[in-house]
């Protein structure tokens, strides 16, 4: 079988997202999404998505960037879908060899990659040169059925229940909220860079994040916890992130804004919900259990480590995604 490597074009969009659901069934992504962010990639994230090619089929993606979110300097992504149909062919080994080079030509000195926790998928990274960090534990909530806990009968003084919509005006102070919640997530690779212009267009005005179901906890008029949900429109919904500004813990305020978003989720019709977290993460993998959530899937936090290549000039740095 002849597969053919090229760079994604904007009418591979919805190929590429059906891909996406049958390789990451847990996973929320709609065409829109798959295009917007190609289109809106930051330069300074250097962005390559690929595809690969099988009788006129895709059957494979990849998408190469710098973390530039991140003050830990010459660090790469690599996300590689290969769809189920047509592994062990050759496909993820042409997709990733093309992902590698163009990092490697940037500069980058650690490829991550967050292959599945799944005994091929796990062997072909070790072949590849990647070593496991830490594992993510993905759940699923039948949300149509699901017996969700009541919202408190009467909140704490000075605690109120709102939406991200609420804040359509001014979304900066969600902001400082998110990227202090996120800088403190589990991970090997902090997110600690995250400018508001980023944020504003990656996040906020993300196709898929629903404004209407984030719900935003503010104590005494300041935001101190947030549930940012997002959705396919085909009654999925994904908790994208969850958390509490540090001065505010421990009072089960995660818990109010994940039960108030769910609650919303279902009475807009959503069927089905999907989180994730660090399996170190012990404060919220409890909440989302008593929510209902079950383990569905893993996936492993790998790094590979190159050695510190100079970058090459601008041929490297113009290969725009598409």
């Amino acid at each position: 079988m002849t597969i053919t490597v090229r760079p994604f074009h904007r009418s591979d969009a919805r190929d590429v997202s059906e891909v996406r659901h049958r390789v990451l069934p847990y996973g929320i992504s709609t065409p829109q999404s798959v295009a917007w962010e190609v289109a809106e990639a930051p330069a300074a994230r250097r962005l390559r998505v690929l595809v690969a090619e099988a009788g006129g089929r895709v059957v494979g993606v990849v998408k190469a960037s710098v973390r530039h979110d991140s003050s830990t300097a010459g660090q790469g992504v690599v996300a590689l879908l290969v769809d189920p149909g047509y592994r062990g062919l050759g496909v993820g080994r042409a997709l990733l060899d093309a992902a590698e080079g163009h990092l490697a030509g940037l500069g980058v000195t650690h490829l991550h990659a967050h292959p599945h926790d799944d005994p091929r998928s796990l062997a072909f990274a070790e072949r590849r040169g990647y070593r496991r960090l830490r594992v993510a534990r993905y759940l699923r909530l039948g949300l149509a059925h699901a017996a969700l806990p009541p919202l408190p009968a009467r909140l704490p003084s000075g605690t109120e229940l709102r939406t991200a919509a609420d804040f359509g005006a001014d979304p900066r102070p969600l902001f400082a909220v998110d990227a202090e919640v996120t800088a403190d997530e589990p991970d090997d690779l902090t997110v600690d860079a995250m400018t508001y212009e980023d944020w504003l267009v990656h996040t906020w005005e993300h196709p898929d994040t629903d404004l209407d179901l984030t719900t935003v906890v503010t104590v005494d008029g300041e935001i101190a916890a947030f549930s940012l949900a997002v959705t396919d429109g085909q009654g999925r919904y994904g908790s994208e992130m969850t958390g509490t500004r540090r001065a505010h813990r421990g009072r089960g305020l995660a818990r109010l804004a994940k039960t108030d978003s769910l609650r919303r989720a279902r009475d807009a019709g959503c069927t089905e919900a999907f989180t994730s977290n660090d399996a170190a993460n012990a404060p919220m993998l409890a909440v989302n259990a008593a929510l209902g959530y079950r383990p569905f899937a893993a996936e492993w936090h790998c790094v590979r480590e190159l050695r510190r290549a100079r970058p090459t000039g601008a041929s490297a740095g113009s290969s725009s995604p598409v």
